[in-house]
């Protein structure tokens, strides 16, 4: 029903935006670790949404990509797992670590996941190994490395892995708040947001 909500961003909490569309502020329940992802207050933002829909309520959850929403929508079709989960699991885990954890069944490195026991982490094996989509590919991080490559040297230098540093750039040069920045107002806020989102990966 909705595909995405754009606006400016009013409110920002630990888990959840505020965005005012048109003098409607709707609020979305987005991952914990994705929060500062979104700009800052006062900024335009486009937020991903899936709609709850039920006799008694409805909440509106967001996401600051494709792969992420994605991610959301293939966890909640794991037995035992519903929506407030899914984003706690997303809160605690970054897309390319889940990945990693479900390929190599990891299962302490889910374990550490708050809100996931042994055999949550389990099931999660079982139902998702090698079905998450890719958050991206070889070629978008070749062609990251290119384009900014002073930027993938400066989080290098600060001892970020190279590639882990690529696929960031290539996910935050996509996002429609970047996109509309000048270019030295883009790189710079290119390694602001790269720098958060390495530090909490």
């Amino acid at each position: 029903m909705f595909n995405s909500i754009s606006g400016i961003l009013t409110c920002k909490g630990s888990d959840y935006l505020y965005v005012d569309c048109n003098d409607i502020e709707w609020e979305l329940f987005v991952p914990s670790r994705s929060v500062d992802l979104f700009g800052k207050l006062g900024e335009r933002v486009r937020v991903l949404t899936w709609l709850l829909h039920r006799e008694d309520s409805m909440k509106l959850f967001g996401f600051v990509s494709d792969t992420e929403r994605r991610i959301f929508l293939e966890l909640i079709t794991v037995d035992g797992i519903g929506p407030k989960q899914a984003m706690k699991i997303l809160g605690g885990i970054g897309p390319n670590d889940l990945e990693a954890a479900l390929d190599t069944e990891d299962l302490s490195r889910l374990e550490a996941v708050p809100g996931l026991g042994k055999k949550t982490a389990q099931k999660l094996v079982f139902a998702l190994k090698g079905k998450l989509p890719r958050s991206v590919n070889a070629s978008d991080t070749a062609v990251s490395a290119e384009a900014h490559d002073d930027l993938l040297r400066a989080l290098t230098e600060l001892g970020y892995d190279r590639r882990r540093a690529a696929e960031v750039l290539v996910k935050l040069d996509a996002m429609p708040d970047i996109k509309l920045l000048q270019t030295q107002d883009r790189e710079r806020e290119l390694l602001r947001k790269a720098i958060v989102e390495l530090s909490v990966s």
